[in-house]
């Protein structure tokens, strides 16, 4: 991903490309997985109607900047909640490998394994909850727009090994919900700036040894 850049009102399939770097070849896959979601989303509704308009920025983008944050050596990865693959369809085209999307509506999920094959994107489909996966531990969790971070650590926990990054994106609410997973997590965790939205802002946590601290009332 290049340096930050101020984004046109307008954003596109070419601020996208502009912005992400991404090769020509990785940007006609983004073309296709695009076309299918627009197909697709008069029948099941993938995206926020509000939002499909602006796409490429809201989550496309969104979704791509993920990928820089991650270790180099990431082997594997989990995207919990994926819905109609964001972020984790989006950073299998970036380039991450054994994507592992985990989504319990069975009609996404069939969006998701077409949108699959027309990438040749790397990814293992999952028709189910995060709860229902088990003996499966990986480098990078992420997840987008699934629950508060208190219940998101949770939900992630049992994918995480001693060198597991997560990265969340997160609204405006991020102060409150790390004040409110500090009570309950001890984690080491920094706050990066969204590259497609000012108001938002990445997580990337390292949970300290998976400790949750007992919850109460």
């Amino acid at each position: 991903m290049k340096a930050h850049q101020s984004l046109e009102p307008n954003f596109g399939a070419a601020d996208f490309a502009r912005v992400s770097g991404v090769s020509r070849e990785t940007m006609a896959r983004f073309e296709i997985y695009a076309d299918l979601l627009r197909k697709w989303q008069k029948a099941i509704g993938l995206v926020g109607a509000s939002t499909l308009p602006d796409l490429w920025r809201r989550h496309f983008l969104d979704s791509a900047q993920l990928y820089d944050l991650a270790p180099e050596q990431a082997r594997n990865w989990v995207d919990i909640g994926t819905g109609a693959g964001f972020p984790g369809l989006v950073l299998a085209i970036m380039g991450a490998q054994e994507v592992h999307l985990i989504e319990s509506d069975s009609r996404k999920c069939a969006f998701l394994k077409e949108a699959a094959r027309l990438t040749a994107a790397p990814v293992i489909v999952h028709n189910c909850r995060a709860d229902q996966v088990h003996d499966l531990q990986v480098d990078v969790v992420t997840a987008r727009a699934v629950a508060p971070l208190v219940d998101l650590l949770e939900l992630a926990q049992p994918f995480c090994h001693g060198r597991t990054i997560c990265l969340f994106p997160k609204g405006q609410d991020v102060v409150s919900e790390l004040t409110d997973s500090s009570k309950y997590w001890e984690m080491n965790c920094e706050t990066i700036g969204s590259r497609s939205d000012p108001m938002a802002s990445i997580l990337r946590i390292r949970t300290i040894n998976g400790v949750q601290r007992a919850r109460t009332g």
